[in-house]
């Protein structure tokens, strides 16, 4: 049996470390405020469950990927063939928050997360398909751009490269 290959991409949309330790301060003192106010019990109870809505709300942000292998970009739960896409624009804070606002389609495909300014737009080449391009938040958008442009090259194309 072959091992996996390498993904040409591989990003994680994890949640900043600042939210992580905001929570915490604002958990703590919501703790504050209930054990003062409230039996030891109630106030360690409700505490907990709001640590644990808060932390799994995180955990559950943060697991959203996107991958390239395997001739396939991956983008949270969706995939769709590299061979299907046209092409992949990196755009910066401002360009990013164009389209996914004033200049958004609604057909478009998003997986974007509110603390990762920088985005990737990849349009797809697929008269089936209806939506006009994949809208992918990153923290490496040119990195990202250039694993789909090196994805979508035949494989004759790629060994010349090395």
């Amino acid at each position: 049996m072959t091992g996996t290959l390498k993904p040409a991409y591989d990003e994680r949309l994890g949640v900043p470390l600042r939210w992580w330790v905001q929570a915490t301060m604002f958990l703590a003192t919501i703790w504050l405020a209930f054990i003062v106010a409230l039996p030891a019990w109630v106030a360690w109870a409700a505490t907990g469950v709001l640590v644990a809505t808060t932390y799994g709300l995180f955990w559950l942000i943060s697991s959203a990927r996107i991958e390239i292998s395997g001739g396939v970009l991956k983008a949270g739960k969706a995939h769709i063939p590299v061979a299907l896409l046209g092409d992949a624009q990196p755009l910066d804070a401002e360009g990013a928050r164009r389209v996914h606002g004033v200049d958004a389609d609604a057909r478009a495909f998003l997986l974007t997360r509110p603390y990762l300014k920088k985005a990737v737009k990849v349009t797809i080449d697929d008269p089936a398909d209806p939506t006009p391009y994949w809208l992918l938040s990153t923290r490496h958008p040119e990195r990202l751009a250039q694993a789909l442009g090196w994805a979508g090259q035949p494989a004759s194309d790629q060994s010349r490269r090395n």
